[in-house]
């Protein structure tokens, strides 16, 4: 089992980089922040862009894993987002990961000033956006001419550092997202499904797992890939007590999870928490992962 933490881009560099430090320190195997325009409750409030934070990140590590939790086609074009991609995974000397999902309705769609697509419009584009950033992180030239999307002559030098590319952690909770992800993912991210009861939500994440051992099988994937888990989807904040958070790894664990994922703690609102609870974990906890 391994650990990553999510650092969401409301600070400014002089208090995040402190954060992005620590969590090296702490001994995480991976750090993550979101990529989007702006965010649900926190959409009034500070935000900055992924890209940047991420390539910041890794100027002040050096072993962690980093990643977008996650990067979608509601504000990108799959062009210029794998130079991006390419760049940071240079920058990293081949620690980046990408993370990807279908995106959803809300502050992303709406800024742009277009229609929020139907689900089987949304899923079609999706399937069309990994694939394409497939195409053009590994292949030294592409064109395409898709639904959604469209590539004239793409280059890729030098290519990625990671071969053939980085990774793609490919977020799905749906049957169609499921088979994107068992084509093209070297992990899958799991939600879990909307609940109100905690229990509920953990039979819930459990049902995923399995449907997603049957997309497996059914695609006929034999290489290994990893499972990630978004263990702050869940009713009750993982970081709210050491306990909580012990409870959720070994019940991610007991469900065949490699990886799970929580959320560095917010003074208050969404995530609110303390940061001593990280500095247990770090040191009680972490350590005995993965043995």
């Amino acid at each position: 089992m391994r650990a990553g933490i999510v650092i969401l881009p409301e600070h400014r560099w002089w208090i995040a980089e402190a954060k992005w430090r620590a969590a090296e320190e702490y001994g995480f195997h991976h750090a993550w922040t979101y990529d989007h325009l702006g965010w649900r409750s926190l959409v009034d409030g500070p935000w900055f862009g992924a890209v940047p934070t991420l390539t910041a990140a890794a100027l002040v590590t050096s072993r962690i894993r980093l990643g977008t939790f996650v990067a979608s086609p509601n504000f990108r074009h799959p062009v210029p987002f794998a130079r991006e991609l390419m760049t940071l995974d240079d920058v990293s000397d081949g620690r980046f990961t990408l993370g990807v999902g279908a995106g959803g309705e809300g502050y992303d769609t709406a800024v742009m000033g277009g229609k929020a697509p139907l689900p089987r419009d949304r899923t079609a584009r999706f399937g069309e956006f990994v694939e394409l950033l497939d195409q053009l992180l590994v292949k030294d030239r592409t064109s395409w001419h898709g639904e959604f999307f469209t590539a004239e002559e793409a280059r890729s030098a030098p290519g990625c550092v990671q071969r053939p590319r980085m990774p793609f952690v490919v977020a799905a909770n749906g049957p169609k997202a499921m088979k994107v992800a068992a084509q093209f993912g070297q992990g899958w991210v799991t939600t879990g499904p909307p609940a109100d009861d905690h229990d509920a939500w953990w039979r819930g994440v459990a049902r995923l797992s399995e449907q997603f051992t049957e997309t497996l099988l059914t695609t006929g994937r034999v290489s290994r890939i990893n499972r990630y888990l978004n263990l702050d989807s869940a009713p009750v904040y993982s970081l709210s007590s050491v306990e909580c958070f012990t409870d959720a790894v070994g019940r991610a664990a007991e469900l065949g999870f490699t990886d799970v994922v929580a959320h560095w703690p917010r003074h208050d609102g969404i995530y609110a928490g303390s940061e001593s609870v990280v500095e247990e974990i770090a040191a009680d906890v972490l350590p005995v992962l993965g043995r």
